[in-house]
């Protein structure tokens, strides 16, 4: 039986796929820059749902924010640790930024237990006094995000950029329309629908997506127009 073994080859095809169900499927859909379309095929390659390319809304600069994280040796918070564990750490690690899941941490969790609020909002507390540009990653819990934005609000905490992308039936679809709606630069999945998978491949698109000048990733990346033109000969 003939089938692909490698697996770069599965995942050129994947993405070939992809593009090919878009254009049949949503010819409709359009891309605002390259990595909004790194981050939209991504998720639906992690997924296999094209609801994503619906879904997923990008509010207040976002992506400049995130580069901003990630160019000036930021820190990226997590809710999970199975977020966190979806990171592709070698790039981040090549860039400088840190990447820390707060919940299981001694401190976080004697706040949380003090304060009777889940160890989530407790590590979005401890997060506010880390210096230096904070990405929030939050794939799991709402309250997370509804604790960043009522810091927010306070004036107690300025994040860089949030992406939240909570999966479940109780608070997630609520609290990441006030995400996006809000002033703070914003991923959001909107709905129900999200996780870890849905958190780490956003963060890993934008990652690939950016030039790290390794060949090992090129095959990762979404080609620019000037990129395309060059290949087509233009």
């Amino acid at each position: 039986m003939a089938y692909l073994k490698a697996g770069h080859q599965i995942e050129e095809a994947s993405f070939s796929k992809i593009q090919e169900i878009i254009d049949q499927e949503h010819p409709d859909i359009r891309f605002s820059d390259p990595f909004e379309e790194a981050v939209l095929k991504r998720v639906v390659f992690a997924s296999a749902d094209f609801d994503y390319l619906y879904n997923i809304k990008f509010s207040n600069q976002v992506m400049d924010r995130i580069l901003y994280v990630l160019r000036h040796r930021g820190t990226i918070f997590t809710d999970t640790t199975m977020v966190l564990g979806g990171f592709n750490k070698k790039l981040l690690d090549g860039l400088g930024v840190a990447y820390r899941c707060l919940v299981n941490e001694p401190e976080v969790f004697r706040e949380a237990k003090e304060k009777g609020i889940t160890r989530s909002m407790a590590a979005v507390e401890y997060a506010a006094k880390v210096a230096g540009p904070k990405l929030f990653v939050f794939g799991n819990a709402p309250t997370s995000i509804f604790k960043v934005l009522d810091m927010v609000e306070e004036g107690s905490l300025q994040p860089d950029a949030v992406i939240g992308v909570p999966v479940g039936f109780v608070g997630a679809a609520e609290s990441k329309l006030k995400l996006h709606e809000s002033a703070v630069p914003s991923i959001a999945a909107l709905g129900q629908k999200g996780g870890s998978t849905i958190a780490a491949a956003v963060v890993n698109a934008i990652l690939y997506q950016l030039e790290l000048g390794t060949s090992d990733y090129e095959r990762f990346r979404v080609a620019r127009p000037e990129q395309a033109s060059e290949k087509r000969g233009g």
